[in-house]
């Protein structure tokens, strides 16, 4: 409502008291809204993604050209399949022969690999050896009296999970009863990560229309501080180190409870608006968690404290990011979590929050951007493996189980553990085996893999939280 600037003087009695020195009232004209959330729009609410029926799967591979081969009277179509045709001999030569090069750059950089690790090892062992024991004595009969033994069975699960995804990055397996165009419907292939093109606007989640977003986010700062700096010689807001009585409208003083602190921060155009944050995250020196995305975080962004479950993707340069699944110790990831909109670079705390109420600080950064934009893509792979080879051709089995799948994943190129890239040609049988065509020799031990995508967006898990209200939820808890 207004502020009233004061000035320290002493009156006739020699006794210092506040005195008013200049009042400022608030102009309506120039506030600001304090809507948090923006409105949705009703006739944009329908973000549902519309998928071919079976009716236009069936059409589409009747419609489809039926490649047709010159063999020997009286060939089956099975034996037809292995048939290298003409066409398919002049694309091998296309290739460039380079097997040999290939192998044995890799076969010197295992080399090198296998020897580093046995150095870390013999030095991790030297360590151990060196390191002083301690005694301990333990009372085995209040030994587990503090132990929760859910809380250990989710560590235990989370540890396998987070142990397998290093071992296997972003590996599934291949469901037998359903179809793979089924289960991996929202996912597509990309030729290139770095250069194909991804549409940021396409199928948004509603939530996203509750946000506020920014054209130029970065110019409008820039703006505002320019502004800023102008309005700094008018004289018509008071000055640091002021002593200020500020009078708030609509406020009763029955809301003031003693003994806690009131906390007052000016805010620049927009803060008090939400929007999707990017911060920037090094895990801490001394913290061994493994974060699982989607965990329960607490933030404190400049003078904001609020909880958030944040997705992790990796911190690179491009427009597409891809998505981690774990926040790994001694690990450089950027959080995306809805949050109030800050100027970035802001000082970021990120504190786990246990069961028994306290709180560990696993992660320190900064604010990279506000971005509803910025695309986080989750990768799935798919694997297969060589069930025989001829030349630069092989079949590939367990990848997918139908032919109708083969046919549905064709157009996506794909690869192996060895470096090779391929792509199929044709399904072969029912059981899902498909001939594919790759640019060298394959190997025997060699593994298949197709990569597919889909972009994720953070939950809607934004909370705001105050010492009052922790406080309470602490107190609280510990009565029960």
């Amino acid at each position: 409502e207004k502020i009233e600037e004061n000035l320290f003087q002493r009156d006739s009695d020699g006794i210092v008291k506040p005195v008013v020195h200049r009042v400022y009232i608030a102009q309506p004209e120039l506030q600001r809204s304090l809507a948090f959330e923006a409105d949705i729009d009703p006739m944009n609410s329908n973000q549902e993604q519309t998928w071919p029926t079976t009716e236009e799967l069936e059409k589409a591979q009747a419609e489809q050209h039926q490649v047709k081969k010159r063999v020997p009277k009286g060939t089956s179509e099975y034996q037809a399949a292995w048939i290298v045709s003409d066409d398919e001999e002049e694309e091998e030569q296309d290739y460039q022969d380079d097997d040999d090069d290939e192998h044995q750059d890799m076969v010197t950089a295992n080399a090198d690999e296998l020897e580093s690790i046995q150095l870390d090892e013999q030095e991790a062992e030297e360590d151990e050896e060196e390191e002083e024991m301690d005694e301990l004595v333990i009372n085995p009969n209040n030994y587990d009296e503090k132990l929760d033994m859910e809380e250990d069975k989710q560590t235990l699960k989370q540890l396998k999970e987070a142990k397998l995804d290093e071992q296997f990055p972003d590996e599934v397996d291949t469901p037998m009863d359903v179809p793979a165009r089924v289960r991996f419907q929202k996912y597509r292939g990309l030729k290139s990560f770095r250069t194909t093109k991804w549409d940021a606007k396409e199928n948004l989640p509603e939530d996203y229309g509750r946000i506020y977003q920014f054209p130029n986010f970065r110019g409008m700062i820039k703006q505002i501080q320019s502004e800023q700096e102008d309005n700094q010689g008018k004289g018509d807001h008071t000055q640091v180190h002021s002593y200020v009585t500020l009078y708030v409208k609509n406020v009763p003083v029955t809301r003031f409870e003693p003994g806690h602190h009131v906390f007052v921060s000016g805010l620049l155009p927009h803060e008090q608006c939400l929007s999707v944050l990017n911060i920037v995250l090094n895990r801490t020196n001394d913290s061994e968690i493994i974060l699982k995305s989607k965990e329960r975080l607490i933030f404190h962004v400049g003078f904001r404290r609020f909880a958030s479950a944040p997705i992790y993707s990796q911190h690179t340069t491009g427009d597409k990011h891809k998505f981690e699944r774990f926040f790994r110790p001694r690990q450089t990831l950027v959080a995306t979590c809805f949050g109030p909109i800050t100027y970035p670079p802001a000082s970021v705390l990120a504190f786990k929050e246990f069961p028994d109420g306290r709180q560990e600080l696993v992660a320190t950064g900064s604010l990279l951007s506000v971005n509803p934009d910025r695309l986080v893509l989750k990768r799935i792979v798919l694997s297969g493996h060589p069930f025989k080879i001829h030349k630069k051709s092989a079949v590939i089995r367990y990848m997918f189980f139908s032919p109708e799948d083969v046919n549905w994943f064709k157009p996506i190129e794909l690869r192996t553990r060895w470096g090779r890239r391929g792509h199929i040609k044709e399904s072969l049988g029912t059981h899902g085996h498909m001939k594919c065509q790759f640019d060298g020799i394959l190997k025997s031990q060699d593994t298949v893999f197709m990569n597919l995508y889909k972009r994720i967006y953070p939950k809607w898990t934004y909370e705001p939280l105050a010492v009052q209200q922790q406080q309470q939820q602490h107190h609280e808890e510990d009565m029960q």
